[in-house]
């Protein structure tokens, strides 16, 4: 990357970069369906073979007919697959269709203690009409300098996501307190953290359900020495759940909220 680039030129080359991302062919775009295993073995809607999950496994029965490859040894499945997963862990873990045999991919998932599959399609409707996802123009206002005060220990707080079944869980490491330009309010967000230092904070802002999905998120580079954080806005990135049912997003804790428009970063996706 050269030194001369100005900050909007770093932010179009991301921009390339979160688009690209998202084409991919199984990629979150690809998502078409999502089962939660029976305790007995059974055909799912739309995918071969008989599915289950029993005393923390999870299996599935298939014979050579219906087309299933086991991901990991690259073969056809003939006879019983199974897999463990720890909870919130996921799995790709067999694929079939297409002239490849590999146009649909069957992502195992463990969630809340039950185990379920999602089907990911390099045909999904959603990704052959994707071009892009639209984005407001950039905003070097929106690039705002916050602070970060850790607590004393990480705290964890029940939350709801994307999908009515499924609970969630946030690791707050502490509060991310900022102000927008010419907004005299103090904004107090909690965000969790990465092993690389980086803050995550998921947020809904007055643009939610009008220009953009219901919620969002920003990352912020790990804080300074002296608790110092750039917030960029241009950045902040919808959940795969703004694009397909089949999420499992975390949604934000009810305090992070921010009660003005922020205007920066990717708006609703298209249609």
């Amino acid at each position: 990357m050269s030194p001369t680039q100005t900050a909007e030129e770093r932010w179009i080359r991301f921009r390339a970069a979160r688009d690209a991302a998202l084409a991919e062919p199984h990629g979150w775009l690809s998502l078409t369906s999502y089962h939660w295993l029976p305790d007995q073995p059974a055909a799912l809607d739309s995918v071969p073979g008989r599915w289950s999950s029993e005393g923390g496994t999870a299996r599935v029965i298939a014979q050579p007919s219906d087309g299933l490859t086991a991901l990991a040894s690259g073969e056809l499945l003939e006879g019983t697959l199974t897999a463990v997963l720890d909870d919130e862990d996921s799995l790709l873990w067999a694929a079939y269709g297409g002239a490849d045999g590999h146009r649909v991919v069957v992502e195992l998932v463990r969630r809340a203690g039950r185990y379920a599959i999602r089907t990911r399609d390099a045909e999904a409707p959603v990704l052959a009409r994707f071009t892009g996802n639209p984005v407001f123009g950039y905003r070097p206002d929106l690039v705002v300098d916050g602070r970060f005060e850790p607590y004393g220990q990480p705290q964890e707080e029940p939350i709801s996501t994307a999908h009515p079944e499924v609970p969630g869980t946030l690791v707050a490491a502490g509060d991310v307190v900022f102000s927008l330009p010419g907004d005299s309010r103090e904004y107090r967000l909690r965000a969790s953290q990465d092993e690389a230092g980086a803050l995550d904070i998921t947020f809904h802002d007055a643009t939610n359900a009008t220009s953009t999905a219901p919620w969002r998120k920003v990352t912020a580079r790990r804080p300074r020495p002296d608790g110092s954080v750039v917030l960029d806005f241009n950045r902040t990135i919808n959940y795969p759940s703004a694009f397909t049912p089949f999420g499992t997003c975390p949604m934000p804790v009810d305090s992070n909220v921010v009660d003005a428009p922020i205007e920066a970063g990717e708006k609703l996706p298209l249609p």
